[in-house]
């Protein structure tokens, strides 16, 4: 992307939460600084390289002294980024590689020009033939995940755990994650419904690599997510 297309958006800040990442980080960030020149990587504790990696990329570091968690991590981090002078939009963005710039590009833009507060990422909003990429097991735990939250339902979301959102102002400022662990995301689907944010969903591709797939959520994993967004929508 040129140089005219990266000022476009400097209004854009990426939320990268970061846990032993060490080995990946600074290649996903490169990338994404080539389109984005504002992000800030959130280095949650890890005991590997991850925070000179991040520092190396040229992104903006914030370190948790110790392991709070994906939910911590992004909350630090959109409250350091809704902070800087002139952010307009925030993006949630995996440290892994799995989420693509592509998509990014296009969910800002939408944000830009429809009337919205935030825009998920969809794994099942395309043919299914484009959608066997999700590998069985996760397609059964996201699946179960939408069948038991009838928020998730109300609100037509077909891919709640999704981690690649786009959001503007009155979000960023609003949104408040409670949740330390991945239950963050049944956490924020709470905090859509109650609060009316304007939302959509953005089919988007996900890259499964073997590193990403060692790292990625097993079924019981999954079974704890739902646990734990129930306990979510009972706090006060």
């Amino acid at each position: 992307m040129d140089a005219k297309n990266k000022n476009d958006f400097t209004d854009t800040w990426l939320v990268v939460p970061c846990y032993n990442e060490g080995t990946v980080i600074r290649e996903v960030l490169e990338n994404a600084l080539q389109t984005f020149p504002n992000i800030v990587a959130v280095n949650d504790g890890s005991p590997d390289n991850s925070a000179a990696e991040i520092h190396a990329a040229g992104a903006h570091l914030v370190n948790h002294p110790v392991n709070l968690g994906q939910g911590a991590a992004i909350q630090t981090g959109i409250e350091y980024a809704r902070a800087q002078p002139g952010a307009k939009y925030f993006v949630t963005f995996d440290a892994d590689g799995q989420h693509q710039v592509k998509d990014v590009v296009t969910m800002v833009e939408r944000l830009r020009k429809e009337p919205l507060d935030i825009i998920v990422g969809t794994r099942f909003g395309r043919p299914r033939k484009e959608t066997d990429q999700v590998p069985l097991i996760k397609r059964i735990v996201l699946r179960t995940v939408v069948l038991l939250s009838p928020k998730t339902r109300k609100l037509g979301l077909t891919d709640a755990h999704n981690g690649l959102r786009v959001f503007n102002q009155k979000v960023a400022q609003e949104l408040n994650i409670r949740m330390n662990g991945m239950s963050h995301a049944s956490e924020i689907v709470d905090q859509i419904a109650q609060k009316g944010w304007r939302i959509s969903e953005e089919p988007v591709d996900i890259l499964y690599t073997e590193y990403s797939m060692s790292k990625g959520q097993s079924l019981l994993n999954g079974v704890n997510i739902l646990a734990d967004g129930f306990l979510a929508r009972r706090l006060p």
